[in-house]
This record gives structure tokens, C-alpha cells and sequence, in this order.
């Protein structure tokens, strides 16, 4: 078993995210002992931002860290946890809270689904989503 960062670099999946966490200098926090709850997204939920987002956000280093860190609940926080969560929401690194239901499948922020679950990690758990979180502010 890995660290959540050596997990989703394995994964090959999560290339746009590995590298918006190096941008960030998030990567050595997220190799540190957590545990940590991370909400990843894929390659492809980078690809439905619109033109241009990616490269953008790699120049604006602390919108890009507030997005990631949004992405991230402290704790390990396994499927059958948020299973519980129905109608409430979590409170994110970034200090933004993620509104979690769970009818239908795991929807993070009514439109964000959760497509892969309890991804185990030495240092927590990785949970994969299908469209990046933005939060509001």
C-alpha cells in the first residue's frame, strides 16, 4: 500500500491532479501521515472545465490551492461513512463545506458523482469523482 500521492500516480488517471498538486505544493502534505479523505478527480473531470481553466488556475497558484484543498477532508472517511452523511455536509481543508446525498449513488454538491470509493492509502483514503469542485467563493 501506497501514500495517497504514489496511489493516484499509479493509478494513471489522475495525471492533471499530480500535477496541479506539484504546481501547489501540496504533494509532500498529502505524502505526510494524514490521514486525509481525498475527493479525486480524473483526467478526464479536468477535461469538462471549460478551455483554458487548467492552465489558468497552473498561474494562479492560490486559486488552484483553494480548489485542491477543497477536494480534501481531513480524516479518513470511508464509503460506508458517507453512506451515513445523507443531507449534511463535510468540512473541507480549505474551510468550505462539500453538501453530500447519497440517493442514487454518492453526489457531492448535487451534481458531482462519486464513481469510485475506498481507495485504501497508508495515510487515508481516495475517493474518485467525475467533474472538479469548485467552491463558491
Amino acid at each position: 500500500m501506497h501514500d495517497i500521492i504514489d496511489t493516484a500516480v499509479a493509478a494513471g488517471t489522475f495525471k492533471t491532479l499530480a500535477a496541479a498538486l506539484t504546481a501547489a505544493n501540496l504533494v509532500a502534505t498529502l505524502k505526510g501521515p494524514g490521514p486525509f479523505t481525498v475527493f479525486a478527480p480524473t483526467d478526464d473531470a479536468f477535461a469538462k472545465l471549460p478551455a483554458g481553466t487548467v492552465e489558468s488556475l497552473l498561474k494562479d497558484i492560490p486559486k488552484l490551492t483553494s480548489i485542491l484543498t477543497y477536494h480534501v477532508v481531513p480524516g479518513k472517511v470511508m464509503a460506508a461513512d458517507v453512506m451515513k452523511m445523507d443531507g449534511s455536509n463535510a468540512a473541507t481543508v480549505n474551510g468550505a463545506h462539500l453538501n453530500i446525498t447519497t440517493t442514487g449513488g454518492v453526489k457531492l454538491n448535487g451534481n458531482v458523482h462519486v464513481v469510485n470509493t475506498d481507495i485504501e492509502c497508508t495515510n487515508g483514503v481516495i475517493h474518485v469523482i467525475d467533474s472538479v469542485l469548485l467552491p463558491s467563493s
